[in-house]
């Protein structure tokens, strides 16, 4: 097998210059054999020589028209890898070309070779060239195979993407396409662009037999949906699974042609369709603050914002970098759509500087994202993350209302409800502070807005993996039951968005995510689709291992999306739900933001946590 490949890397790593010389000595003894043939078919014999029509002076001649034609058709020039209709086509303009040379020269050297003499033979030029090509491109094919290097693929889809991604691979050296898989019974058991057509269900057999160990998705059209249920059926198979981008990605102008497997594509869901005409309504005109405007989720909703033609957006950032790249991004899209942008250095927890912006820039909705939100970080550093979440959630709400913005939204998570760390206590303390100031205020309209883990997300635990996958291990998980909702980036922001278009005050909106996820079944999936194995008990040779680490410091095994799910009530689009959760009195959220200053004036650890423990339902500290 090693001697076939280095002959296959010896013909094809030949100049260009020698391969030509073969294909056109090739060529030109073919002609002599197609016009010996014209003559031995025409009068029936093998040896026509006899025959005193036989006139051997065209025998000199065609060669001489042979070089002409060949400098202008260019039939040396056609690549053995690619050789298709167009090539096709050119060999047989080239035959009829010799065949009308060959009339030519009999009239004009009055022959007296028999007219159809010039037929046959272009006919059976024709039939030799090709058959020359198809068979040597057959040979090296095949000592192209005795690599060892060469990655066996099934190709998922024997539509025309996946035809011509047999076509493309045939050139590779890496990879060599073995079988087409397709969900179409009608093609099951069919040839198409020399491969056979088999039922997905084979794959495993095939995998075990190590006869493929990739597969390539070639139906870029397909649905998000189906291509999720596809990625899950084969995510426990010992196989690498790529995806050809969409069309739309193709046009976009993705730099890859094959790209790994995005990992919301895991989670066996569609993503909602947000889109409605309530969210453009809602900002259309007005001036919009968005403050943690550099954070995931902010930029996302700024991005967002301006499809929503509002007069101007407002970046709100403690970050000077986070501000700057957002400023830099916006500016280019928003300027085609007429939407000023608006950038603002300052801390949510500083009330002047809060005041001032809101005020000097006539705003009229604020979008609050600015928290501080990673669980270990927070959970050692409690009394900035109390400071921030609640606190900077308290100014900019008080400065809403007292400078008559319309609307505010806040930001919230699931790790609000009964939490067991600190971070999802203080977001429950910041939505109690907004229940508390609408109850109280008629002007402005305030609500809340809980989400799931955010996919791709600063922090997120997709790219986390993404990352430890990527230098080869091993891929940590927590415990092996943790689940976690899951949703995408723009997801969260069009939920935002809505949820100020929805917004009645007081609210309370909740996504419908589906299922929660189990983190480890999303780390084994993620390991599978990269082309990789678990190494564990069973697999003992597999490449990465999943280790567990223990749960962190604050973190829950399961998370919950509300406190009480008795009082949900619908909203205009079927997946977004309006809950009515239970509220603390004036005096007790005026009693809880008096005690919380006091222990962060005093940066008293002890008595923030005794302090979240008595206000915030179901808080246990883990």
């Amino acid at each position: 097998m090693k001697v076939d490949f280095r002959m296959y890397k010896f013909l094809t790593e030949l100049p260009r210059s020698v391969k030509r010389a073969i294909v056109f000595f090739a060529d030109l003894f073919l002609l002599e054999i197609s016009l010996y043939a014209a003559f031995a078919l025409r009068f029936g014999s093998l040896v026509p020589f006899y025959n005193s029509a036989v006139d051997w002076v065209l025998f000199v001649l065609l060669p001489l028209a042979y070089v002409p034609l060949v400098l202008v058709l260019r039939l040396p020039n056609i690549k053995l890898d690619a050789f298709d209709d167009s090539a096709s086509m050119r060999i047989g303009l080239f035959a009829v070309a010799l065949s009308l040379a060959a009339m030519v020269l009999s009239y004009a050297f009055q022959l007296g070779t028999p007219r159809s003499v010039p037929l046959i033979f272009g006919s059976v030029f024709f039939v030799a060239a090709t058959s020359l090509r198809l068979f040597a491109r057959l040979l090296l094919q095949m000592l192209r195979g005795g690599s060892a290097n060469s990655i066996p693929v099934a190709i998922y889809g024997a539509g025309a993407a996946g035809i011509q991604l047999a076509s493309a691979l045939r050139r590779s050296h890496e990879i060599r396409p073995v079988v087409f898989v397709d969900d179409n019974p009608a093609l099951h058991g069919l040839l198409v662009s020399g491969l056979q057509v088999k039922s997905p269900a084979v794959l495993g057999d095939l995998a075990a037999k190590e006869k493929i160990r990739r597969v390539i998705l070639a139906i870029p059209s397909v649905s998000s949906h189906r291509r999720s249920i596809m990625l899950k059926n084969m995510s426990e198979l010992p196989l690498e699974v790529q995806a050809l981008p969409s069309y739309v990605d193709l046009l976009m102008g993705a730099k890859d042609t094959l790209r790994a497997v995005s990992a919301d594509e895991l989670l066996g869901r569609e993503k909602v369709d947000l889109d409605t005409l309530e969210i453009e309504k809602s900002y259309a005109g007005h001036v919009v603050m968005v403050t943690g405007a550099g954070g995931s989720i902010g930029s996302e909703l700024c991005r967002q914002l301006i499809g929503c033609n509002p007069v101007k957006i407002v970046l709100f950032e403690q970050s000077e970098f986070g501000l700057y790249e957002i400023d830099r991004e916006l500016r280019l899209m928003a300027g085609s759509a007429g939407v000023e942008i608006v950038a603002r250095l300052g801390s949510v927890i500083d009330e002047p500087r809060v005041r001032e912006v809101i005020e000097s820039e006539g705003v009229k909705v604020i979008l609050h994202a600015a928290a501080y939100k990673h669980v270990p970080i927070v959970e050692e550093n409690e009394i900035e993350g109390a400071r921030n979440n609640v606190i900077g959630t308290q100014v900019v709400s008080d400065a809403a209302a007292n400078l008559g913005v319309e609307r505010f939204i806040l930001i919230s998570t699931d790790k609000a409800v009964r939490p067991s760390n600190i971070m999802g206590a203080t977001k429950r303390m910041a939505e109690m502070v907004v229940q508390d100031l609408q109850a109280r205020e008629k002007q402005t309209i305030l609500s809340m807005v809980r989400f799931g883990n955010v996919l791709g997300s600063s922090g997120s635990v997709i790219p986390l993996f993404q990352k430890q996958i990527e230098s080869g291990g091993p891929v940590t998980v927590t415990h092996p039951e943790v689940t976690r909702f899951f949703m995408t980036i723009p997801e969260a922001a069009r939920l935002v968005l809505l949820a100020g278009a929805y917004s009645e005050g007081g609210d309370m909106f909740v996504l419908d995510m589906g299922e929660p996820v189990k983190i480890i079944d999303v780390a084994r999936r993620m390991v599978a689709l990269s082309g990789r194995t678990v190494k564990d008990a069973e697999n003992p040779d597999g490449d990465l291992e999943i280790v567990i680490t223990g749960l962190r410091p604050g973190e829950k095994l399961y998370e919950e999306l509300l406190i009480d799910d008795k009082n949900l009530r619908a909203t205009p689009h079927p997946k977004i739900l309006r809950a009515e959760e239970e509220q603390l009195s004036q005096a007790e959220v005026a009693r809880m933001l008096k005690d919380l200053r006091a222990a962060l004036s005093a940066a008293d650890r002890e008595s923030l946590r005794r302090l979240v423990a008595t206000w915030v339902t179901g808080y246990h500290r883990r």
